[in-house]
């Protein structure tokens, strides 16, 4: 299993980590270089996370790529997309720090957890907020954030003050400051990223 299980698990491993520069940088689709490649400019740019998601056929040999020049540079790598108890111990088994789902299913959640794996699942209504809180999850992903709105962030911060969201889905260098003033640890992105983005968004979001 990873060496980095004995890090500081749940709710306050992502805001801890989110905590001077707000971003989650999320890898799909890519080859092992390409996505090293682009965790390395993540990283330089100062964002603290970059997940790489197991979706597609070289999910999982990207995401060992991306862990293990983590460890070199000193750097958090972690795995997306990661759904069920099986694909937790792959991600674990990988050398991820952290993992992330789109949804929340508890199984997931108990095998990250018995791990000491910090894990952020995604949640969208009322009712799977509730859910995640009754498992323990305090920090959320909040998907698709952009399709959900600003203000349903808010709505549901006021009945659940102590949960934290990280609103991951369609945020950009545009609209990633109303998110962080609306609520949110932090902001996934994904096509934000590419060319000119990156430096826009991470300027966008400092503290």
């Amino acid at each position: 299993m990873s060496a980095v299980l004995g890090q500081a698990v749940g709710a306050d491993y992502f805001t801890t980590a989110l905590e001077e520069v707000p971003l989650l940088a999320i890898l799909r689709g890519r080859s092992p270089a390409s996505a090293v490649a682009a965790a390395e400019e993540c990283w330089r740019a100062g964002i603290p996370l970059v997940e790489v998601s197991l979706s597609g056929k070289d999910g999982l040999d990207a995401l060992e790529a991306v862990c293990r020049r983590g460890r070199e540079l000193g750097r958090a790598a972690g795995a997306g997309t990661v759904l069920t108890r099986v694909e937790i111990g792959a991600a674990a088994d990988a050398g991820a720090a952290f993992a992330v789902a789109p949804g929340l299913a508890e199984d997931a959640v108990a095998a990250a957890q018995e791990l000491g794996l910090p894990y952020l699942p995604g949640v969208a209504t009322p009712s799977e907020v509730q859910r995640a809180c009754s498992l323990d999850c305090r920090t959320l992903k909040l998907f698709p954030a952009a399709t959900l709105s600003v203000d349903w962030l808010r709505a549901l911060a006021g009945p659940f003050p102590s949960v934290r969201f990280v609103a991951v889905g369609g945020v950009h260098a545009g609209n990633a400051r109303e998110w962080l003033e609306a609520g949110a640890v932090g902001l996934g992105v994904g096509s934000a990223l590419e060319g000119e983005a990156l430096p826009q968004l991470v300027a966008a979001v400092g503290r």
